[in-house]
């Protein structure tokens, strides 16, 4: 791993400011219940994250081609930011990378978005393009998996993971369920990216990447799809299901890299939410806050879905990794995506 690089959307939504439109929007819907729900927000544990769009544009109705066209500009946007930003600190011109997947859910584009903006980006026209679609929030840690197997199998080659999201997109004021709720209260826009090659130096080596997915989940996270757009899915019961299995999940993934759970120096984890975070903690044998940095990243930037955890992974590196660090995000499926990360040699 060369490098990682992140970028953020352009409009900066207070928790606040967003308590207030939702409860303008319950108003306006003739619910009188959004006092009941208001705590939602406060225990989400964000406090601020960032949109393509602003906020006013969130309480107005939407359909498909709006939906699209926002993310059309605003994923390309940042798919374009966080590619040059981890290019540059690779060390590297657009024209090296021989190799982009790009990893998005909350959109559809084709052609892809590494091929409406390759140009814009200076990417070269025989540059191989693996477009991957609906990880969700699993999306930066498997994404990495996919981009370190295609490294790996031809040596020399230049990898560029794009990892962008518009998870804001999504909200819509014709349902207002719990899961449409706390989407409101956790869910913010990014893109993140990093570069990866075979030889020595660089930030980590990616030793060692799996997956597994439980049977019979389909409906634990996800996507409905209908004639306004995405519509969120979400079980409440995601806190509890990772305490529940992810300890043996986790045991099982990183035995096969030949680790062993209680010796891993550091986890990197895509924190979900506050009750995620929590969950975690104790499903991975840690002491109580010990994920500071997943918490400060959704703290400062919401949920993102797929880059949240290359944003911590960002951070954490600033610290310094441990040897082992084993990367760890869930989403749809319902899957556990591990990375392995040991020091480049």
């Amino acid at each position: 791993m060369l490098s990682v690089a992140s970028a953020t959307a352009p409009h900066n939504l207070g928790q606040d400011d967003v308590v207030a439109a939702a409860r303008r929007v319950f108003v306006g819907a003739g619910r009188r219940d959004f006092d009941r729900i208001a705590p939602v927000y406060a225990n989400a544990g964000v406090l601020r994250r960032q949109s393509v769009r602003p906020l006013d544009w969130y309480v107005e109705p939407h359909g498909w081609e709006d939906r699209t066209a926002a993310y059309l500009e605003g994923a390309g946007a940042l798919f374009v930011q966080a590619a040059q930003r981890a290019i540059a600190a690779a060390g590297l011109k657009p024209g090296d990378i021989d190799v982009v997947v790009t990893v998005s859910s909350t959109g559809v584009a084709t052609p892809s978005l590494e091929a409406r903006f390759g140009d814009a980006l200076g990417l070269r026209a025989d540059v191989m393009r693996v477009p991957v679609f609906g990880l969700g929030c699993a999306g930066g840690v498997s994404g990495l998996g996919v981009a370190a197997r295609l490294a790996r199998g031809t040596p020399g080659t230049r990898v560029l993971l794009v990892a962008v999201e518009t998870c804001t997109l999504a909200f819509r004021l014709g349902r207002l369920d719990m899961a449409s709720v706390v989407s409101t209260a956790l869910f913010g826009d990014g893109a993140a990216a990093c570069v990866l090659a075979t030889g020595p130096g660089g930030l980590a080596e990616v030793a060692y990447v799996g997956e597994h997915r439980w049977p019979d989940t389909l409906d634990v996270m996800g996507w409905r799809f209908d004639d306004v757009g995405f519509d969120v899915v979400l079980d409440r019961a995601v806190p509890a299901f990772a305490a529940e299995r992810v300890p043996t999940a986790a045991r099982a993934i990183l035995a096969g890299g030949g680790v062993a759970l209680e010796d891993v120096r550091r986890f990197v984890c895509h924190p979900g939410g506050a009750k995620v975070a929590v969950a975690l903690e104790g499903a991975l044998g840690l002491a109580d806050g010990a994920l500071a940095d997943e918490r400060a990243v959704l703290a400062a930037h919401g949920n993102m879905s797929a880059p949240t955890v290359l944003f911590v992974l960002e951070r954490a590196l600033a610290g310094g990794l441990g040897d082992p660090t084993a990367m760890l995000a869930l989403g749809p499926g319902f899957t556990a995506s591990m990375a392995l990360l040991r020091p480049a040699a």
